[in-house]
């Protein structure tokens, strides 16, 4: 009798194990987090890659004197904007005027000297043709005329120069423009060998951004666009945007227009110019900005930034598998144009499904309750 209980015995301790294991499992479900879930799918998307720049104006020339002398008058205030012709400044120096007075004596005695030399050769020439005086006595005469006449020519040189020196005392606005800093005031000592300036004229109306490029991007960069060379890349570039210094997007866009086609040994990079207009002045030459230039994906893989989290300057995001455990996973990713997703490059493939929320705080292995969210609701907010 004993053995024919035993089975029995068995066969209900093993149910009660069972219903005890299943139970268990349930209640392990039922303790699991409800997350956001999406399975992500290919979109067209837009990528900006973003470069420091530096911001020059159309024209930027230094105002230098070409003389020595003391500033007599400073014209223009800093930040004036002036015209082509504009006086800016004057320099003190009476030498070059008193050279001016000794030039123009000087000419009035050479003047005197080649009309007397005017009058000999006059008083010569009927006597040579009488055959009172030999012939020799006019060409003498008319070798002297020659010589004063070259000596008037040297001494109008010599005032045209004097003039010229005058006139650099006075400095007016080569162009249009903004006036920069003015480091000397009235009274101080100048000169063409000046380490400093009087001061800088910018042309603004236009601005170009100065950014570079490294040896990897450059290559990045040829292989993407389409055309033969550099100059054909470019064309091809759509227009950019300028990130202003307080994070601000400038209103109007710019245009790629040139680019080196060589690489700096010194820093390893290329230098690339976009122009933009600035009919406001808004846009100062010597301003710092960020360059960005969009690039459109037709097939890209779109998680948002919140969904990935940072690690040891890696970034990573959680995968839920079939069984509902999530998976950290490291990607590459560059940031969409709105700031707000980024477009994985690598680490993710179509159909994976990404937790959307909570990636700081979750761990490896952890069952969740996915919940999935649509993916045109989130997907709208792409450009």
């Amino acid at each position: 009798m004993p053995k024919m209980y035993l089975p029995v015995a068995g066969a209900a301790l093993l149910l009660l194990s069972c219903g005890n294991n299943k139970k268990g499992g349930q209640d392990q479900a039922n303790g699991a987090k409800d997350y956001a879930v999406i399975s992500l799918a290919p979109i067209k998307a837009t990528i900006h890659y973003d470069y420091p720049a530096t911001i020059q104006g159309q024209q930027v020339i230094e105002i230098r004197p070409k003389i020595d002398g003391y500033v007599k008058e400073i014209y223009v205030n800093e930040g004036a904007n002036v015209k082509k012709g504009q006086l800016l400044f004057t320099i003190n120096n009476p030498e070059y005027e008193q050279n001016v007075v000794t030039a123009r004596a000087a000419i009035k005695s050479a003047v005197a000297d080649v009309n007397a030399a005017q009058m000999d050769v006059n008083k010569v020439r009927p006597l040579v043709e009488k055959d009172i005086v030999s012939k020799y006595q006019l060409e003498s005469a008319q070798y002297t005329l020659e010589a004063k006449q070259a000596a008037l020519a040297q001494a109008q040189a010599t005032l045209a120069n004097a003039q010229t020196n005058l006139g650099y005392t006075i400095i007016k606005a080569p162009a249009d423009g903004v006036i920069g800093t003015i480091p000397y005031k009235i009274g101080a000592l100048v000169s063409s060998t000046s380490t400093e300036a009087l001061t800088t004229l910018s042309n603004i109306g236009n601005v170009y951004a100065y950014f570079s490029l490294n040896e990897k991007q450059l290559l990045d960069f040829s292989e993407e666009m389409p055309g033969n060379t550099l100059e054909e890349k470019v064309k091809h570039l759509p227009e950019v945007t300028m990130v202003l210094a307080n994070g601000s997007e400038y209103s109007l866009k710019g245009k790629i227009e040139t680019a080196s086609g060589l690489i700096a040994t010194a820093t390893g990079t290329a230098q690339f110019k976009a122009s933009f207009p600035n009919p406001m002045g808004l846009i100062k030459s010597g301003a710092s900005a960020i360059i960005r230039i969009p690039r459109s994906e037709d097939s890209a893989l779109v998680i948002p930034q919140g969904a990935t989290y940072e690690l040891q300057d890696k970034r990573f995001a959680y995968i839920v598998t079939k069984d509902n455990y999530t998976i950290s996973q490291a990607i590459k990713t560059t940031a969409n144009d709105n700031g707000q997703f980024f477009i994985v490059k690598s680490g993710l493939k179509a159909g994976d499904k990404v937790v959307l929320e909570g990636a700081s705080t979750l761990r490896d292995s952890t069952l969740i309750k996915p919940r999935t969210v649509s993916a045109d609701s989130l997907y709208q907010k792409i450009d």
